[in-house]
């Protein structure tokens, strides 16, 4: 049969479940697009490393290259910039380092002008079909020719030409005996050899990539776990709860009817009395009435309210098996325990104690609950009269299904105590208990934490 709560929390439950989803999809995506984003930019981050680190080793050959000129020749050759003996001489020296190093071209620059500059003398041979006249302009950048200017080393990173294509250019001084710069040594790589060299750094970044993928796929798939789990934690919780609060809720519902029905019968007798007229018997009944009254009224003395529902149920059962059960309970609101962790721990501990002393006389069966706050720890205790818990009980008291008494199908057993401990420890606190052939008294200390 399906009742009416059940169809009234369906579209919650629907309209929670499809949240989680939502929540679980955009964390998914998120996490792909980060993913994502962290590829390209450790594939970008690589080709510039790659470029970087080809600049620097270009440069490291322009300096050697420009160390090992016949600077003196270069000297004689600016005096009259003609093509003479002094100017194949170098140039055949600059064509065969340029075929050394695979470069597209190595030349030497004259640097006196921070627009532009000008080319004086090509790597090549008189065999060269291209002639390369002396003093054409360079396509240097000004940046470039600021640090030049500067006698320092530049590098351009990829320069995209429309008559050259595309390449890289470096530069360092060339120097005279004095130290003075009396030229700049340029050399072009083609922008393919810089792709071959930086795809063959890719190609060996490849397993980075993998290990990245591989890395976020195991955080997606852990975070489902953890998810699954996190969800299986929280149905178990508050399937707990409910069952708690039902059990109480139960409780209460047969404590109102326990109340109504002796609240007839007390008014039967009273009526009977006066009917009689036996008004001094009707005046003691009362105040026997007052006084059970009295010790059943706890709302002056609990600010909880969770407590005081708690413990108005458990006194109206304990009276019901004819047991004493008495409180002492601070007037504070307890509110650093989850009302339903105090729950949870009272409803165990009372009906553990009622449990205990049901089988003893009338006479004999007491349970003091005291309830307290001392300095910064919350003091719970439960004691009861009854026997002692044997010495091979004892260490097996709060594992989780132990019992002495008779296993029920329907109610499993034993679980009490080791739920009581599990909550305590939550909140860094401690339980524990002392027997003996008159009283047994379970302890809970739970310290109070800064909010």
């Amino acid at each position: 049969m399906i009742r009416a709560a059940d169809l009234a929390a369906s579209p919650i439950i629907v309209r929670k479940n499809k949240k989680i989803k939502g929540i679980i999809l955009l964390s998914i995506f998120l996490l792909l697009a980060l993913t994502t984003v962290n590829i390209v930019v450790s594939y970008f981050s690589t080709i510039n490393a790659a470029e970087v680190s080809i600049a620097n080793q270009s440069i490291e050959m322009a300096k050697s290259i420009a160390a090992d000129l016949d600077v003196a020749a270069y000297q004689r050759f600016l005096v009259h910039k003609q093509r003479d003996a002094d100017f194949w001489k170098i140039a055949e020296y600059l064509n065969d380092a340029k075929k050394k190093i695979g470069a597209t071209y190595v030349y030497i620059l004259l640097v006196d002008n921070p627009e532009v500059t000008k080319t004086m003398i090509h790597g090549m041979t008189k065999a060269d079909p291209i002639d390369y006249y002396i003093g054409e302009y360079c396509t240097v950048p000004k940046t470039q020719i600021a640090l030049a200017l500067q006698s320092k080393t530049y590098s351009t990173g990829i320069i995209h030409d429309a008559k050259l294509g595309d390449y890289m250019s470096v530069g360092a001084p060339i120097k005279d005996a004095a130290g003075k710069m009396i030229g700049y040594l340029g050399i072009d790589m083609g922008a393919r050899m810089v792709e071959e060299i930086g795809g063959v750094v890719i190609a060996n970044s490849y397993s980075t990539f993998f290990f990245n993928v591989v890395f976020v796929l195991v955080m997606l798939v852990l975070f489902l776990v953890i998810q699954r789990w996190y969800q299986r934690e929280m149905k178990k919780a508050v399937g707990e709860t409910e069952l708690t609060y039902q059990e109480e809720f139960r409780a209460i519902l047969t404590s109102v009817r326990s109340i109504r029905h002796d609240f007839v019968n007390h008014i039967q007798v009273l009526y009977g009395l006066l009917d009689f007229k036996y008004y001094q018997r009707a005046v003691e009944y009362i105040e026997s009435l007052f006084k059970e009254i009295k010790l059943v009224d706890l709302t002056l003395k609990i600010n909880n309210p969770t407590l005081l529902v708690l413990f108005q149920s458990k006194w109206v059962l304990a009276q019901n098996k004819q047991i004493e059960l008495e409180y002492d309970v601070m007037q504070d609101m307890f509110d650093r325990i989850k009302s339903t962790d105090l729950i949870r721990i009272f409803s165990n501990l009372i009906d553990n104690a009622i449990e205990a002393v049901q089988d003893m006389p009338q006479e004999q069966r007491k349970i003091k609950v005291t309830c307290k706050r001392v300095g910064n720890h919350y003091w719970f205790e439960v004691q009861n009269t009854g026997r002692s818990i044997p010495e091979h009980e004892r260490a097996h008291l709060f594992a989780g299904g132990f019992t002495t008494k008779q296993q029920s199908p329907d109610k499993p057993r034993g679980f009490g105590l080791s739920i009581v401990k599990a909550i305590v420890h939550q909140y860094s606190g401690e339980v524990d208990f002392t027997s003996n052939s008159q009283l047994t008294t379970f302890r809970v200390m739970i310290p109070l934490m800064d909010s």
